[in-house]
């Protein structure tokens, strides 16, 4: 996650959608006064090698805290902070209606089935259980982003780009916030998934059932439909 203040934008981190790699290369515009959230070691190598800045300023400031963050801060000493995928409610929250309203929010958002797939690939390990298996057990949140860029079930964030059209949406981004170079991505947490096939000769009925179900909000909104090939 990322709070620009010099370009007034919030980009919040999605689950399966190449965010690791957007993250990145947006820190390359970020300054000592924005918020950037913590990621893995590995990838935090990829951005110090690029010399771009790394996790700064996700300690939330006390003017945010309400009764229940000040008893968890007095008893434990624990500072109430942004993470890796801080929800937009919680975001909205701890930085001011101000900045909410009028800071560009935007997060991106990828095909169902595909995301599910990726997700299946990324949480197991050889050996690995059944596909439709692991998806009718996996909590709601990993397979669907769709609590993140909502409040109250509502799309809270400026623009929800697509997977799909990755090249064409950083590229409306760069305009849109008047960056000064083009959003370039680094590889990040690629190589998990082994399986390439379409999503159609991976999942079976039971596997599209539950993604249709858990996903249902975000398919409608984005457009997303089952094809086969």
């Amino acid at each position: 996650m990322i709070i620009n203040h010099r370009y007034r934008f919030i980009f919040l981190k999605t689950r399966k959608t190449a965010s690791t790699s957007i993250e990145i290369a947006l820190s390359r515009f970020c300054d000592s006064n924005d918020v950037i959230t913590p990621i893995s070691k590995k990838d935090e190598r990829i951005r110090q090698e690029l010399g771009f800045p790394g996790p700064q300023n996700y300690k939330i400031p006390i003017r945010y805290y309400d009764k229940i963050d000040w008893l968890n801060f007095l008893a434990g000493g624990h500072r109430k902070r942004f993470s890796n995928h801080s929800v937009a409610q919680y975001i909205r929250n701890n930085i001011g209606k101000g900045a909410w309203s009028s800071y560009f929010k935007f997060c991106f958002e990828r095909n169902p089935f595909d995301k599910a797939i990726s997700r299946y690939y990324w949480s197991t390990s050889e050996p690995r259980p059944g596909i439709g298996e692991y998806l009718q057990s996996a909590p709601v949140e990993l397979l669907s982003n769709w609590g993140i860029y909502t409040i109250n079930d509502h799309i809270s964030i400026d623009f929800v780009g697509r997977y799909e059209e990755l090249h064409d949406h950083l590229a409306f981004l760069k305009d849109k916030l008047c960056l000064p170079q083009d959003i370039v991505l680094p590889n990040a947490k690629g190589g998990h998934r082994k399986n390439r096939e379409h999503y159609s000769k991976v999942l079976d009925s039971k596997a599209r059932a539950r993604i249709e179900t858990v996903c249902a909000k975000e398919m409608v909104y984005l457009n997303y439909h089952w094809n086969e090939v």
